[in-house]
């Protein structure tokens, strides 16, 4: 089986060296790490500087687009990813897997899965949320998103846990580390991007998002994913 990690990232090209030195650590199998970049990045240098110096690196990529924010980002890179892996995760550039073989975990209980998410112990969350993920590509080839339509940036991992409920099928391996180095847990600073993102009207309007998701969508995506032929 294979694994492509999708990475958006912005501002913090330092961040994806580091995740990046993380997966040389850590992969047990050539996991792809995708960084999803904005074309007007003020850091964007920076980012096509390493991707420069990765250039013949086979497990790492870079695209660079319009700036879309986390979900549409999500949602318009995972259809295409999913055509060329076994499965499809996320990570956020502020997230560092700790575990060596975490790849390999995941792959191991996809597989036993068949179709379904898994996630690892992130140091804050831990089991309440998946901050980050992977999954089986056939749900996202089934429903043709990652994330619910609309999502900017928060609450997707609510969403990715109630479809994995709804599905029952997702597992949470807490031996697994994959530790998210965010602010809210002392582990970075506050910049520009956190504050963006946190904003309560973000948060606000991706409840909402997700709220009309879980009641209206989630079970026409359930639907889809267990009807969908096998083989």
């Amino acid at each position: 089986m294979t694994l492509t990690i999708l990475v958006p990232t912005r501002g913090r090209p330092a961040n994806l060296a580091r995740l990046w030195r993380a997966f040389l650590d850590t992969c047990e199998f050539e996991t792809k790490l995708v960084a999803l970049v904005d074309n007007d990045d003020p850091e964007l240098a920076g980012y096509q500087a390493l991707a420069d110096r990765l250039q013949d690196e086979p497990m790492f990529q870079m695209g660079i687009g319009p700036r879309l924010r986390l979900g549409p980002t999500l949602n318009q890179a995972a259809p295409k990813w999913a055509t060329r892996s076994d499965a499809v995760g996320f990570m956020g550039d502020d997230h560092l897997p700790r575990t060596v073989g975490w790849d390999g975990r995941y792959l191991a209980e996809l597989e036993r899965l068949g179709t379904g998410l898994v996630y690892g112990n992130d140091l804050i969350q831990q089991a309440a949320l998946p901050t980050q993920v992977a999954m089986s590509s056939d749900i996202i080839r089934e429903t043709g998103h990652m994330v619910p339509e609309g999502a900017i940036h928060l609450w997707l991992d609510n969403a990715w846990l109630a479809l994995g409920q709804a599905l029952d099928a997702i597992t949470y391996l807490p031996d697994v580390v994959v530790e998210h180095l965010h602010p809210i847990a002392g582990r970075a600073e506050w910049d520009a991007g956190y504050a963006e993102a946190n904003a309560d009207a973000v948060s606000d309007a991706d409840r909402q998002v997700f709220e009309q998701w879980r009641e209206h969508e989630l079970p026409r995506w359930v639907q889809q994913i267990k009807e969908a032929p096998r083989g």
